[in-house]
């Protein structure tokens, strides 16, 4: 898919969707698929089955015993993990490898991980909403890609204010990260939910009753993730936010804070582990 023209003002290419995820993508959309028909795909990549397999046996998910196949993985996990740390894998490594990327993909990994273990409590998709936090900053991996120095400059000074940092991109390159990131999950064929997300998650939450409302909530979702990874008041977020998202702020911060616990306590424990 062409970028729209808007889109053009960096005269960038998108990087190609690797071939290993538009099978995976196909294989998730074919109803009879197997576990055993995932597994041959995913060991087929030696890179990629090695993290998934360092990322099975991570404290994180907390399996007693070392899994040492992506069979066994699949059969642990099921699918979807295993189809989302696929799709981490391979997003990261389609773009270059710098100090400021690997952050940008440890926060897109975390966020990923939450809102999709939190999705089925508000109705929603588990993978699209994986997919959502994963993609969330894709467009600012785009834009460290071709202008590294100039957009890292931005991210190094703005990366904590969303506001600010929307608007500098529009100043200086005449488009923000959410076009980029929605033009890269559209050309890599990417639920429409999960481009219209990346687009939309820049916008304020007033903005967001004209559209459906599985994507107000996924908005809403994501917001108050993202509240979490900062270290700000989640629960404020959430009471805030819900009324745009069509949902109680009980409910959106019950729906996260169980996934948010063990993913803080599987991290703790990884860290435990590494210093002993």
């Amino acid at each position: 898919m062409p970028l729209p023209t808007p889109l053009r003002r960096l005269d960038v290419d998108l990087p190609a969707c690797p071939q290993v995820l538009t099978r995976m993508m196909a294989l998730m959309q074919d109803e009879d698929a197997s576990l055993a028909e995932m597994a041959e795909l995913v060991e087929g990549d030696m890179a990629l089955a090695a993290a998934v397999l360092r990322t099975v046996n991570s404290a994180m998910f907390g399996i007693l015993r070392r899994v040492e196949t992506v069979g066994e993985a699949l059969r642990y996990l099921g699918m979807r993990e295993v189809t989302a740390i696929t799709l981490h894998t391979a997003l990261r490594a389609a773009f270059p490898a710098t100090p400021q990327m690997e952050a940008l993909w440890q926060h897109a990994g975390r966020s990923g991980l939450l809102m999709g273990r939190s999705a089925r409590a508000l109705g929603l998709d588990a993978m699209q909403a994986h997919s959502a936090g994963l993609f969330a900053r894709s467009g600012q991996a785009v834009l460290l890609a071709h202008a590294a120095e100039r957009y890292g400059a931005l991210l190094a000074a703005l990366g904590s204010d969303r506001e600010a940092l929307r608007a500098a991109e529009i100043e200086a390159f005449g488009v923000d990260h959410g076009a980029y990131g929605s033009a890269l999950c559209a050309a890599w064929g990417l639920a429409p939910e999960v481009v219209h997300y990346v687009r939309e998650q820049l916008r304020a939450p007033e903005q967001w009753p004209r559209e459906p409302r599985g994507l107000r909530r996924l908005l809403a979702l994501g917001a108050v993730v993202e509240a979490l990874l900062g270290e700000d008041d989640a629960d404020a977020a959430a009471q805030t936010l819900a009324p745009a998202g069509d949902c109680s702020g009980a409910d959106l911060l019950a729906a996260v804070q169980a996934p948010w616990n063990r993913l803080r306590s599987g991290e703790q424990a990884a860290v435990a582990s590494t210093v002993a």
